[in-house]
């Protein structure tokens, strides 16, 4: 069955030097609408010997793509920027049905993708550390600093920021003078392939060395043999622990190869008692539920002083049940789409049953929502306390499990020690956020909250390309992406160089001139 999204330009294909080559035999893709799960949005096949030959065609182009200069890269990804900005209409669409987010939030992403071209290329930005340095180490001898590419990166796709994501990845990677073998998720191929069309297009336009960019599409088959493939000099990864654990597993007797880890939150937003409320409120309530839950940065806890927890409760609760879900095509537009999967809609409500049992109360239940496709309603669960235990029957409702559905649960504190304490009851640590007026406050919170992203008076969800983006724990391998992308794309590299002659005859050494005549 060929490619039915009328985004792309060809049928369902792999891209493996050059070439885009259809999977003959193997494990077959597919990729549904989540909001009209009869509707095919990608289908091929996922052949596990394409890995080899995309690895062979990456590391056959390395030494041409490094040697090819900043200058040229960056005219190549200058390129697909302007092909990427072009297209924001027609990626938002493929990007809206197969993950089913709203029209509005996947145009968000779809604008993503020029920009990350400009923050990354940015002279006065990010490049700056990774640019090579000359130092005087005395006379006639100077110190230098230079930065090679690793090699060959493979980059792993999530499903929740199709193209937006791994393109974080891939640009910095090429413009550092990497290639590339791109997997995106099974659950998001089609996205995955038109990323790649347009980076194909900015190639052949450049007249760039065949292999630098490589797309294998595929499930957990193809992902484990690529993520630890012999060929390759790195892996940059978005997605969960599990899988982030597996692949670190996969190369405990690499430690030469650099892994970049993005794997997840359970985070936390503390409401103090002179928060502005309204603020507060509607920024949980936004950072809880964006793209159904789906987000690595959504609030998923919330932590609330006992001074105005009844009436930020009602107003959490009220907001809540207001959240409109619906087809993320309609008109006026929904705030909430479907969930990716029926599976993903299965597993969020039996969490959710499972809290209950181990005695959540749950203040707006997450139900299934009428509709077609894979909607939910978002729910809100109020818990005792928050613990770092990760099994809901043992360590009760509040246990350290990301929910990846529109689920908020909430606990009641008495200060603000209780609050951080119960803000770091958690394995994870991509992000945080406090609310309130006091700057000193909020300054202990800076110092003691343990996340890699952690805001003032606004949500958790959201970052800025001009910033890292990144978690400690589970959520992370402190290789921060954003702006900080290209410092694991390259790695720098000390040298000396003597100008005159003077070699040092140590204590010990003897030396005659007459030797070497």
């Amino acid at each position: 069955m060929g490619t039915l999204h009328s985004s792309l330009t060809r049928d369902a294909a792999d891209f493996v030097g050059g070439r885009w080559v259809a999977g003959a035999a193997g494990e077959r893709v597919e990729s549904r609408s989540p909001a009209a799960p009869d509707r095919v949005v990608w289908a091929g096949v996922g052949s596990a010997e394409h890995v080899d030959a995309a690895v062979a065609a990456a590391r056959g182009a390395v030494g041409a793509w490094a040697a090819w200069g900043l200058e040229a890269r960056e005219r190549v990804l200058r390129k697909f920027g302007q092909i990427a900005a072009g297209r924001v209409d027609a990626l938002a669409a493929l990007i809206r049905d197969e993950v089913g987010k709203p029209t509005w939030d996947a145009k968000a992403e779809a604008q993503l993708i020029a920009n990350k071209v400009n923050v990354t290329l940015d002279p006065n930005g990010s490049m700056q550390r990774v640019r090579g340095y000359e130092l005087e180490l005395g006379t006639g001898k100077k110190g230098r600093c230079w930065f090679r590419p690793h090699g060959v990166m493979a980059v792993v796709g999530p499903f929740n920021f199709p193209a937006h994501l791994p393109n974080g990845h891939i640009v910095p990677a090429l413009a550092m003078g990497n290639t590339v073998v791109f997997k995106p998720s099974d659950k998001a191929p089609a996205c995955g392939q038109m990323l790649i069309e347009m980076l194909a297009e900015a190639l052949e336009a450049e007249k760039a060395p065949a292999g630098v960019v490589n797309l294998v599409q595929g499930g957990a088959s193809v992902a484990k043999r690529l993520t630890g493939h012999d060929g390759i000099d790195g892996v940059l990864f978005t997605g969960s622990w599990p899988v982030g654990r597996a692949i670190m597993q996969a190369n405990l007797d690499r430690p030469g190869r650099i892994l970049a880890l993005e794997m997840g939150g359970n985070n936390a937003a503390v409401v103090m008692g002179d928060a502005d409320l309204k603020q507060a409120v509607v920024e949980c309530v936004r950072c809880a539920f964006i793209t159904a839950g789906q987000r690595c940065t959504c609030t998923r806890r919330l932590i609330v002083h006992e001074s105005v927890a009844e009436r930020v409760i009602r107003a959490v609760c009220e907001a809540t049940g207001a959240v409109t879900v619906g087809d993320p095509a309609c008109e006026p537009a929904v705030f909430m789409g479907p969930l990716i999967s029926d599976a993903a809609r299965r597993s969020a409500l039996d969490a959710q049953r499972a809290m209950i049992l181990a005695g959540g109360t749950a203040l707006v239940e997450m139900k299934a929502a009428e509709g077609a496709g894979w909607l939910v309603r978002p729910g809100v669960m109020r818990v005792e306390r928050f613990s770092a235990g990760d099994d809901i029957a043992r360590d009760g409702a509040g246990a350290d499990v990301e929910v990846f559905a529109p689920l908020l649960r909430l606990a009641v504190v008495k200060s603000l020690e209780e609050a951080i304490e119960q803000a770091n009851a958690t394995r994870f640590g991509l992000a945080a956020s406090i609310f309130t007026k006091d700057a000193a406050a909020a300054e202990r919170f800076f110092r003691a909250a343990r996340a890699g992203c952690i805001n003032w008076n606004t949500g958790t969800a959201g970052a800025s390309g001009s910033l890292p983006f990144g978690g400690l724990g589970l959520s992370g391998n402190h290789r921060p992406a954003g702006a900080f992308s290209l410092d694991y794309c390259a790695y720098p590299v000390a040298g000396m160089v003597e100008a005159g002659a003077a070699a040092t005859v140590a204590a010990g050494m003897v030396w005659r001139d007459e030797w070497i005549i």
